[in-house]
């Protein structure tokens, strides 16, 4: 899917949703969060780990009243030039928002830069309203040969600032479980379509070879694009091919994705595993973490 009959809000935006529409993993994970997200109209939104910046602006203009966050400053800057204000950068910890903010909260890709995921989840169950949805997108654990090949082309989880290498549906039920409800759940991104991207960080990469991985890996900015032109020109040429490959994942039917991406609802009360009523100050029972915005 593209986003050619979006108008942009102004030329920052410009290469940045180029580089979407010429990505076939983006706009997938565009889709799988905005089919969990339902409507925003009128609703109080936050959205976490939007990279170089083109989710934020892309959930924006399906109205609400949106903020976003990130952890590295690199990428906190790329999201400041697409949607301006309203952008913060946590580390993990503590956030500047106030208890019940929020109507639905979208973490896209960014658990597994933090330390601890536990404690973060515990923090998105204060900023939530009661009952209150919670979106989760993140790489699904597991391995074989495609992970193998990320690890010999230099992929590893270090290099793309990972703390872990996944999780899976129940790694991520028992860090919700005191306080969200899943509802829904799945994988995406098959085979085919990782394989494409792999190559392609691959080749990015290299070509960027004296530009520093961040908290939160490779980003490539729209300022990225601007300056390699005759790169993006090129591979937009092979992009037909690239879709076309990335197609093949339906063959794959009887296999699980390398994505995978859930909805929970946020509990009245949070409960312990025994069924009893866990009454805590979240205010005071969370850390003060660094932010900005």
């Amino acid at each position: 899917m593209g986003v050619r009959n979006i108008q942009t809000m102004d030329q920052n935006a410009d290469w940045p949703v180029r580089l979407f529409n010429k990505s076939v993993l983006k706009q997938r994970k565009y889709k799988e969060v905005v089919s969990l997200l339902g409507p925003t109209n009128g609703l109080r939104c936050l959205d976490i780990g939007s990279d170089n910046g083109v989710i934020s602006y892309l959930l924006r203009q399906r109205g609400g009243d949106w903020k976003s966050a990130d952890l590295d400053e690199q990428a906190v800057q790329a999201i400041q030039r697409l949607v301006g204000s309203g952008v913060y950068q946590l580390d993990g910890g503590r956030t500047p928002f106030a208890t019940g903010d929020f109507d639905r909260v979208a973490i896209v890709d960014f658990l597994e830069h933090i330390q601890d995921d536990a404690g973060f989840m515990s923090e998105m169950y204060r900023v939530l309203r009661p009952g209150g949805e919670l979106i989760i997108n993140v790489p699904h654990a597991k391995g074989g040969f495609l992970r193998r090949l990320r690890l010999a082309l230099g992929q590893t989880d270090e290099k793309h600032g990972h703390l872990r290498p996944g999780y899976t549906v129940i790694t991520l039920q028992a860090l919700l479980a005191e306080n969200f409800s899943i509802e829904t759940s799945k994988t995406y991104s098959k085979f085919f379509s990782e394989l494409v991207d792999a190559l392609v960080v691959f080749a990015v990469s290299r070509l960027q070879k004296n530009k520093g991985s961040t908290k939160k890996g490779l980003i490539v900015t729209g300022e990225d694009l601007k300056k390699n032109k005759t790169m993006f020109r090129a591979y937009s040429f092979i992009y037909p091919v690239v879709w076309f490959f990335s197609k093949l994942d339906a063959l794959l039917f009887f296999s699980s994705g390398y994505m995978l991406i859930l909805k929970a609802r946020a509990n009245p009360e949070p409960v312990t595993a025994s069924g009893r009523t866990l009454v805590q100050d979240h205010s005071q029972s969370q850390g003060e973490g660094a932010f900005r915005g």
